[in-house]
């Protein structure tokens, strides 16, 4: 059982970026929109991120760092933190996943997972 305590609800919306992307030579841009939900009692920050990023060949590239476009926001209980990012892949298709390592004003420590998402050029998936 997840302890309530702590818990934080991740949305994603995603959008591909024709005019920046290159097909003919297996460029794919993608934007995509964050939103973080603390839906816990407790203040938490997010401190850094892991994200796994899989093209529509398999390949595999990991990426962490600390925050998230250079923030580390901090989220009191019912407060919402939206950004947008990027991603190039080499396939039309791919997907992202990954977590938020968090901690919460208790001093506790936890992980944020983020569900995976699907990454595609508009009619390239039915």
């Amino acid at each position: 059982m997840v302890d309530k305590k702590y818990e934080i609800r991740i949305q994603v919306a995603t959008q591909y970026v024709d005019h920046q992307s290159e097909p003919d030579i297996d460029r794919y841009v993608f934007a995509y929109t964050i939103t973080i939900e603390n839906i816990s009692d407790v203040p938490a920050q997010l401190l850094s991120r892991h994200w796994v990023i899989t093209n529509a060949n398999g390949k595999v590239q990991k990426v962490s760092g600390d925050g998230v476009v250079g923030e580390q926001p901090k989220l009191g209980p019912g407060e919402i933190y939206r950004y947008s990012s990027g991603a190039v892949l080499e396939t039309p298709v791919g997907a992202m996943q990954g977590s938020y390592r968090m901690q919460a004003d208790d001093g506790i420590g936890f992980d944020a997972q983020i569900p995976a998402f699907t990454l595609a050029v508009p009619g390239m998936l039915h």
